[in-house]
């Protein structure tokens, strides 16, 4: 029975997280990056709290903050606020099925910064899984002219690319969090939305023009990229006995993306784009069969 429910979890989040690259560019249609982000992590906020209300932990969000305020400052400040700000801004710069695919490489970036931060061993087959991966990314990026390395938006790839660095650096600081999960999450927005409000403010743009679509994309944006699915996929984890089985599953997410992107937003898929997501996901099946006992600190938010 549990293995069921872990399975119907694991598969909701993935399906979820396949719809968001869509909903970032029908919100970016009508929001900045900060006020999306703000909005967003409002929403995501409550959705948290609501679900930490349900589960009674409420009453552990301040001794949480309290017992370590600067490492929650800290993290809050990562994400969602700078890797949310980042990745946003990439995709108002590209089209969604580049950024998304580029930020699919977080996990080898994970690998080369968990040698460095972590004193984890990298292995041949890791190297491998990092080449066949950065070079999948330089084949989106150049839209497979690799010898011109003509990139239609290198500030675009630049983020997209520094949006890696961000989350997983993010899950690093994470291995030393022995707090609740959510709560931990919730934390993070709860320090991010001054912030992000005052950034917003500072912007000086206000919501008059946005239509009723784009508070729906903007609110679906903080349940089920930021907030929600979270819950689903850390319940998933929580509930397998193959955890193996339940990450696997995320590798068909990017590949419904773009289905959703072509269909639903017309989003032409540049034939380079297919090619460099297989490479990177070729490399992620890499480091997965390799790096079994990195999985806690692997899974996605």
């Amino acid at each position: 029975m549990n293995e069921r429910r872990a399975l119907l979890f694991g598969l909701s989040a993935v399906l979820l997280w396949s719809t968001v690259a869509t909903a970032f560019k029908l919100t970016l249609a009508e929001f900045s990056p900060i006020q999306m982000l703000t909005i967003a992590s409002m929403v995501s906020a409550l959705a948290l709290f609501i679900v930490c209300a349900l589960k009674g932990t409420l009453q552990q969000i301040v001794p949480t903050f309290v017992a370590n305020p600067w490492y929650y400052l800290l993290l809050g400040l990562i994400n969602p606020l700078a890797y949310y700000l980042i990745l946003f801004k990439a995709y108002d710069l590209l089209p969604a099925s580049q950024a998304q695919a580029i930020n699919y490489s977080w996990a080898i970036t994970l690998t080369l910064m968990a040698a460095m931060f972590l004193g984890q061993k990298i292995r041949k087959q890791d190297w491998v899984a990092c080449g066949l991966s950065y070079f999948g990314v330089i084949v989106i990026a150049t839209q497979g002219d690799l010898l011109a390395l003509d990139f239609e938006s290198p500030l675009g790839v630049g983020l997209a690319l520094l949006s890696t660095l961000l989350w997983a650096g993010y899950w690093i600081l994470n291995t030393k969090n022995k707090a609740d999960p959510i709560v931990g999450v919730l934390l993070g927005f709860l320090v991010a939305i001054p912030f992000a409000v005052a950034l917003m403010l500072y912007e000086g743009i206000g919501f008059a023009n946005v239509s009723h679509k784009g508070w729906l994309a903007v609110s679906y944006v903080g349940l089920f990229e930021m907030g929600i699915t979270f819950v689903l996929w850390l319940s998933a984890l929580k509930l397998t006995n193959n955890t193996a089985r339940i990450s696997n599953l995320i590798f068909a997410s990017p590949f419904i993306s773009l289905i959703l992107l072509s269909t639903i937003i017309g989003e032409e898929i540049h034939p380079s784009t297919l090619i460099g997501l297989v490479l990177i996901i070729t490399g992620l099946v890499i480091q997965q069969l390799k790096f079994k006992a990195r999985e806690s600190i692997t899974e996605q938010g």
